[in-house]
């Protein structure tokens, strides 16, 4: 087994990871460095660094031909859990606070922020549910659409009951200093005080290496797979934010993995006869 790896985890910027049984607070890049670890214990396991730039089938026989800096590999089988890329709202400051006082994942980071003053800054039109999942730990909330998201009248007076306010001006940019965010700058002038946000990337697959397999994927260009995870390319899987997961969640992704190995190695069983 050659497991290739870009080493550009999406959850890279945050120091701690959660909602992960026995590593809750873990940094994502201290979990990465176990699983490395523990599979280096394995004499048919390989690690290596090396961001894949081409998936095909292999013109000279059955398999894949897998290219990558400096050379190919040839392979029986092909997991995808290459997981999705972070488009943000284009303000400048969400960087310098990202997985510091800003974060994504609401399951992930709200815990650490309850009570606390917080934005919901993003340009999808699912901001109202997101903000109502903020409000099981803070009810002092204010939800920025930067002009572009559509909140309905309905949701905002949903969100207004459980005293949450929407702001649909443009946003300029996020605000504060070393000990992190202090604030929302409107495009107007106006600072609104805020300890943390919370900002709604639009994610997009990372399946450019696998375009040459032309694999089945669903409306939103995710991977289309079946219950254990095979694609519509016989000896391809599927698995992680690749796919139609229920979460975008560190565990999901984790416990996905497991059922599609599973599949896998049946399948291989299944094919010696």
């Amino acid at each position: 087994m050659l497991v290739l790896d870009s080493n550009r985890p999406r959850n890279a910027a945050t120091f701690s990871a959660h909602g992960y049984l026995s590593r809750d607070g873990i940094s994502p890049l201290e979990l990465r460095r176990l699983g490395r670890e523990e599979l280096a214990a394995y004499p048919e396991a390989e690690y290596r660094k090396a961001a894949v730039s081409l998936v095909e089938r292999d013109a000279a026989g059955p398999g894949f031909v897998v290219t990558l800096p400096g050379g190919v590999e040839r392979t029986r089988t092909v997991v995808i859990a290459s997981g999705l890329t972070e488009t943000f709202p284009a303000l400048p400051g969400i960087r310098a606070f990202y997985g510091t006082s800003v974060h994504s994942c609401i399951a992930c980071d709200a815990y650490d922020y309850a009570g606390q003053p917080i934005a919901l800054v993003g340009e999808t039109d699912d901001l109202a549910y997101r903000a109502l999942l903020l409000t099981q730990w803070s009810r002092d909330l204010i939800v920025f659409t930067n002009g572009v998201a559509v909140v309905s009248e309905a949701d905002e007076e949903r969100l207004a009951r459980r005293g949450v306010r929407v702001d649909r001006r443009p946003v300029q940019d996020l605000v504060g200093g070393h000990a992190g965010l202090t604030g929302i700058l409107m495009a107007d002038g106006e600072v609104i005080s805020r300890t943390a946000a919370f900002v709604r990337p639009n994610w997009t697959p990372s399946l450019a290496f696998a375009v040459p397999l032309e694999l089945a994927t669903t409306e939103v260009g995710l991977v289309a797979v079946d219950a254990g995870g095979r694609t519509s390319v016989p000896g391809v899987y599927a698995t992680g934010d690749a796919v139609p997961l229920w979460r975008k969640q560190l565990i999901v992704a984790a416990g996905d993995g497991a059922k599609v190995a599973d599949t896998l190695n049946r399948d291989l069983i299944e094919g010696e006869d």
